[in-house]
């Protein structure tokens, strides 16, 4: 037998990494550069009942790191909270695997890094306002990496009224002195005043807004969960996304005016956005290769720390042992 070593990451310990995030936004651009350097399979998705699925996210990481991740992510009406995720991350060099991680805190904070990203690559200049709906913990998440993103600037939140939660995430950042706080009820004036549109709900019966001529010159629009927008597919400018497969599937794929990904931008082989009236919609649906990147750089930062909780995993080392 061979023992090999495997940490239990938990939520706790992540949390109490110190990982801050404008790192975040730091590792999601050094993971769009590297994406055609790794080898990245769709993702596979399940339905046990409903709306509720298992999807499973693999990803191997270029050469240079010696690392592959495995992440299952879940989604089930009534949990508390309805999203859970957790990760297995392997040596690719020898098969080993290092650690078992919760997913929850990585999949949050690198879906609102992925978000702050792409509202710097493709915001038309001087913009500083943004506006969310749907207030959970990925429109947090996304608002802590936009603030440390653009640090030493005034920033305005407009956030769509949604019972409390508006009230809930201005007490969440009343410590913040450069950030402003507009509530809005209306959703047609919401889509109206919107210059950058962070869309974090997970659930939409039709469209947000039907009213194509709301969305006024220059916005961009990042749906990060994608539902109630398919209008737009129709009429903006330029449509990015974080993988062609994700969107190739979308109803009006084919009718798209102007498709890349958003790597091909950050590696300066796509211009990204040419003029401050282009509508643009930025397609993130989620990659392994996000977990993966930072699943492998937690796991660097704590493998050393004596109190990371872990299990020996005995291998059979013989070649024939049946």
């Amino acid at each position: 037998m061979n023992g090999n070593k495997v940490l239990i990451l938990q939520h706790n310990d992540i949390v109490n990494a110190g990982i801050t995030p404008k790192q975040c936004v730091e590792w999601i651009e050094d993971s769009f550069r590297m994406k055609y350097e790794s080898t990245l399979p769709p993702k596979t998705s399940i339905h046990p009942q409903g709306d509720d699925f298992f999807n499973t996210m693999p990803c191997l990481l270029p050469p240079l790191y010696g690392r592959f991740a495995m992440k299952e992510v879940h989604r089930i009406a009534g949990q508390e909270p309805s999203l859970g995720s957790e990760i297995l991350l392997y040596d690719s060099t020898k098969g080993n695997l290092l650690a078992i991680l919760d997913g929850d805190w990585i999949t949050t904070m690198r879906t609102g890094a992925v978000a702050a990203l792409s509202a710097r690559m493709f915001k038309k200049t001087g913009v500083n306002t943004y506006s969310f709906i749907g207030l959970g913990n990925t429109a947090r998440a996304a608002a802590m990496c936009i603030i440390e993103d653009n640090e030493g600037e005034t920033i305005k939140f407009r956030l769509m009224k949604y019972k409390d939660q508006a009230d809930t995430l201005i007490e969440r950042f009343k410590g913040y002195g450069n950030v402003s706080f507009e509530v809005i009820d209306d959703v047609d004036e919401f889509v109206a005043g919107a210059e950058v549109l962070i869309s974090c709900i997970t659930a939409a019966q039709g469209l947000i807004c039907e009213h194509d001529e709301l969305y006024k010159p220059g916005i961009l629009l990042i749906p990060v969960h994608t539902r109630g927008f398919q209008n737009c597919d129709l009429f903006f400018d330029k449509i990015y996304g974080d993988d062609t497969g994700h969107v190739k599937g979308f109803k009006y794929f084919s009718q798209f005016k102007n498709y890349d990904e958003l790597s091909r931008v950050l590696l300066g082989e796509n211009p990204g956005r040419k003029s401050n009236d282009e509508r643009i919609i930025c397609y993130n649906i989620g990659l392994g290769l996000h977990d993966a990147v930072f699943s492998s750089r937690i796991y660097d930062m704590l493998c050393g720390q004596n109190d990371i909780p872990f299990f020996t995993q005995d291998k059979e080392s013989t070649k024939f042992w049946i």
